[in-house]
């Protein structure tokens, strides 16, 4: 570590008439090379009080300032600290900026200047100072002409360095100013890129977690929609799956956790999972649904949540089905001499997780030869119609679906005209999570 030069006994005050340009061109670190944009953030800080911490071993408090005053008039508060410990004592919340003497010893290391237990690490002061202060903006102060030691300061984590020996009052107070506005700038930054990323994570996660339906060998046609109501979310309450067992029976399920937050999407997730494995097992009708409640009930992270469920198991021959519901709205079944109408509903068991020892009764319906099943939850249902307080309710999408059908919609396009009828009765985006479900049998 280089030998300090001296230091000046005292900083000037500010000189009020005295332009940055008119100071000398050398030395100052980038920022004489950034003027205007210094100017510019000490106008678009004016008025605000700043408070610096000056940490510096001077016995005598050389450079210590009363009052420093930048470009708009405003004081700058100035605090003294002769070494490390000083400095973390009076590092309160109210400090902005840190101008640190690099040629300050670090902690545990003796003075550079007698040359006992130096290290080798010269900016080990910096970097103890960073992470005692990772909050704060910090300027570095360095000999006349080390800008090398200057710049590595820069590259460590300091927002600026200057010269000791060509240090000025009104130098100082840009200096603090913009240092503090960079600190900030790159902490939002930070927290911007964090945001981003943790997003991007989300998403990915989500979108990893949104079922496949598994219908190989099935000559069933399968489509789907989902719009989560939680605002820039993938997943929501809401779940669903389709899969085909070696039996071919193609068995499929639609389901509703109460609430609207990640933890319910998370739950809904752990149902879908669960419904698939204990389908692949074989499970189905009452015994499936009794199963699902036990899960629910240990992983639902509050007694009063629940969630409705609607299965359908059909037949290989694809014209018969058993339905199971519990507290969920009924299907939607539509033929080519068949106009949409809701499957069997008097039969509806209670939600999972409302009462213990429920039973799921698993009703036998007849589709036909051909048909189009919709599944859904009460997100396309309890959107409202007009201005006024008045659901579309379960007769009103009946009427909706006969009219698509009628002009010739199917699948893919099918649901994709109904959700977005339904946001338009609604006057805008609906705030409830939508899933719905088509599986097709043509001839």
């Amino acid at each position: 570590m280089p030998v300090p030069v001296p230091r000046q006994r005292a900083i000037p005050a500010v000189e009020s008439g005295q332009a940055l340009a008119a100071m000398p061109a050398q030395g100052g670190g980038p920022l004489k090379e950034e003027a205007n944009r210094t100017e510019a953030v000490a106008q678009n800080t004016g008025g605000t009080t700043l408070t610096l911490l000056l940490i510096e071993d001077d016995p005598a408090g050389s450079p210590v300032l009363p009052e420093l005053q930048d470009a708009s008039g405003t004081s700058i508060r100035v605090r003294t600290a002769r070494n490390l410990t000083e400095a973390e004592r009076l590092l309160t919340d109210d400090v902005h900026c840190i101008l640190l003497d690099l040629a300050l010893p670090a902690p545990g290391r003796a003075n550079a200047a007698t040359g006992d237990g130096a290290g080798t690490d010269e900016l080990a002061v910096l970097r103890h100072v960073l992470q005692l202060a990772p909050r704060h903006a910090v300027l570095a102060l360095t000999a006349s002409g080390d800008a090398e030691r200057g710049t590595e300061a820069v590259r460590v984590g300091a927002q600026d360095y200057l010269f000791r020996d060509e240090l000025d009052g009104r130098l100082l107070s840009r200096a603090i100013r913009y240092a503090v506005e960079r600190k900030r700038s790159l902490t939002t930054e930070r927290k911007l890129a964090e945001g981003r990323m943790r997003a991007q994570e989300n998403r990915r996660l989500e979108r990893g977690l949104l079922p496949t339906p598994l219908l190989d060998g099935s000559t069933l046609r399968f489509a789907a929609r989902y719009r989560p109501g939680r605002s820039r979310a993938l997943l929501g309450g809401d779940f669903y799956d389709t899969v085909r067992t070696p039996d071919g029976t193609v068995h499929a399920m639609i389901g509703d956790v109460c609430g609207h937050g990640p933890d319910e999407a998370a739950l809904g997730v752990e149902l879908r999972i669960a419904w698939r494995a204990l389908t692949l097992a074989g499970l189905c009708g009452d015994e499936l649904l009794g199963t699902l409640q036990e899960v629910l009930e240990h992983e639902r992270s509050d007694d009063e949540i629940f969630a409705t469920l609607c299965t359908v198991d059909i037949a290989p021959d694809g014209r018969r089905a058993g339905l199971c519901l519990a507290g969920h709205p009924a299907p939607l079944v539509a033929g080519p001499d068949r106009p949409a109408e809701l499957l069997p509903y008097d039969n509806n068991g209670p939600a999972l997780g409302l009462l213990k020892g429920a039973r799921w009764p698993r009703m036998q319906v007849e589709l036909g030869a051909e048909w189009s099943l919709m599944l859904y939850t009460d997100g396309l249902i309890e959107g409202r119609v007009g201005s006024g307080g008045e659901r579309l309710g379960q007769e009103g999408l009946v009427e909706m679906v006969r009219r698509q059908l009628a002009s010739g919609l199917t699948g893919e396009a099918l649901l994709r005209a109904a959700v977005n009828e339904v946001r338009q009765l609604n006057g805008g985006e609906l705030t409830d999570d939508v899933a719905v479900v088509l599986l097709d049998r043509g001839v």
